[in-house]
């Protein structure tokens, strides 16, 4: 594990936040509406944001030097890796809840927005804990070796229907709020008296509203509350990942940031793309076994003084390396689709 020993001056965090905030506004100001997000758009912003983040590295490389861009883009680099098993996560909740394509990007929208808050909060809690001592990051490591055991045994349940309905986030929403078993356009909530005019018209015959209170909830508020409660989980694991690459807050908090901002548009790019990718999760999984042996070095050097370690430009190279296996694999080795049925 990497620390930063120069210090951030006020200019790189001023940098840093302006950077940020204007990459949020641009993201606001492009995607409104509820119109589906084109592959040909959500390929162009993608390329954007990575380039506004190697900017940023860029900016890290003149005022601190290789190795402090190196810890960044390499943190980035595996939040942004990491991000695709949790982007295939949010489409089996669309699915279950039958949510349109236009509507998927407004609930990324406060999904992401969510996810920064909560990363900021856990980030400050890792790299705090950290002044415990070593330990900590044995923990961390068996966490991060944790998560890539459970995603080697479950790689092969991807048929399996999940049922969101047994999510404990979904029936704590169902426990605070009265539910609109339908759609409202984009609505998160919807008030009884809107509701009252719904149950006049012909389509709704039969419909009652079960609940006394004066504000519904939406199935698009039930998948935003699965959707936010199922991101941070995913940030339990992937925050010690990036802690592994630097201890110095900024670093992994605008790693995962930077990353976190082009999830929304990287999304519909994933999902035209889920059925080729066959082979990234492999390579996901391989990346978290290497960040805890990483991990494991570092603590058991503090403890025992053995000398061995990965330095930045190693991870850097590794997590690149392995990024390209996985999906060079899968162009040469796509996955195999049962023939259909031939008729009688």
């Amino acid at each position: 594990m990497e620390v930063t020993s120069i210090g951030f001056p006020p200019l790189t965090v001023a940098v840093f936040v302006a950077m940020a905030v204007g990459a949020l506004l641009i993201d606001v100001l492009t995607h409104r509406g509820d119109k589906p997000v084109s592959l040909a758009k959500a390929s162009f912003w993608t390329v954007m944001w990575i380039a506004i983040s190697l900017a940023f590295a860029g900016f890290l490389h003149v005022q601190h030097g290789p190795e402090v861009a190196s810890l960044f883009v390499t943190g980035y680099a595996l939040e942004k890796v990491l991000s695709v098993d949790n982007l295939f996560v949010f489409m089996a909740i669309f699915a279950w809840f039958k949510v349109p394509d236009a509507l998927r990007h407004r609930v990324l929208y406060w999904g992401i927005i969510g996810a920064i808050v909560f990363r900021g909060i856990f980030v400050a809690i890792g790299t705090g804990l950290l002044a415990f001592g070593p330990w900590v990051e044995v923990v961390f490591a068996v966490i991060v070796a944790w998560t890539a055991v459970m995603m080697l045994r479950g790689g092969g349940n991807e048929d399996e229907e999940p049922d969101y309905s047994t999510h404990m986030a979904y029936r704590f929403a169902r426990a605070l709020f009265p539910v609109w078993p339908k759609l409202h356009g984009n609505r998160f909530f919807v008030s009884r008296k809107v509701l009252e005019k719904e149950l006049q018209k012909p389509e709704n015959t039969g419909m009652s509203l079960v609940g006394k209170g004066t504000i519904f909830a939406t199935p698009l508020f039930l998948c935003l509350v699965v959707a936010e409660i199922s991101d941070v989980l995913f940030a339990f694991d992937s925050v010690p990942v990036i802690i592994a690459v630097s201890r110095e807050p900024l670093i992994v908090y605008s790693a995962m940031l930077f990353a976190i901002l082009g999830l929304r548009t990287m999304y519909f790019v994933l999902e035209a793309l889920k059925r080729y990718l066959v082979h990234l999760e492999k390579a996901v999984i391989a990346l978290l076994f290497f960040i805890a042996i990483k991990l494991s070095l570092n603590a058991t050097d503090h403890l025992f003084q053995h000398g061995h370690s990965i330095d930045a430009n190693t991870s850097l190279a590794v997590v690149m390396a392995v990024l390209l296996i996985g999906i060079v694999a899968s162009v040469l080795f796509p996955a195999k689709h049962a023939s259909p049925a031939e008729p009688n």
